[in-house]
């Protein structure tokens, strides 16, 4: 077995959504968000195994601090607005190996 992770970057997006009106990242733009990493992840034909990985998750019990995502293998947690943000975790931190100090949470 190998010692290299099966991803060099494995990205999860908070997708939860509650009933009860309590704040949760399905309600604020985590959909939109996951797709336009994913599909421009695969445009900079940085996609599959060796690469990075985005994939949609349940609860992180981050609610509060949403919309969030991590990345691994860091543990690095975000928050984000907007596509502007996304591209920001993708070019700085994803691409570049830097935080993005001003989404980190």
């Amino acid at each position: 077995m190998s010692d290299q992770p099966f991803f060099e970057h494995h990205v999860f997006f908070c997708m939860n959504t509650r009933e009860d009106g309590r704040r949760c990242c399905g309600e604020h733009g985590a959909q939109a968000a996951q797709q336009h990493a994913k599909k421009r992840i695969k445009h900079m034909n940085m996609n599959g195994p060796g690469k990075i990985r985005i994939n949609q998750a349940g609860c992180m019990d981050r609610c509060e601090e949403g919309p969030v995502l991590v990345v691994y293998p860091e543990g690095t947690w975000y928050t984000y607005v907007d596509t502007t943000d996304i591209d920001d975790i993708i070019d700085t931190h994803l691409v570049g190996g830097k935080v993005v100090e001003r989404l980190k949470i």
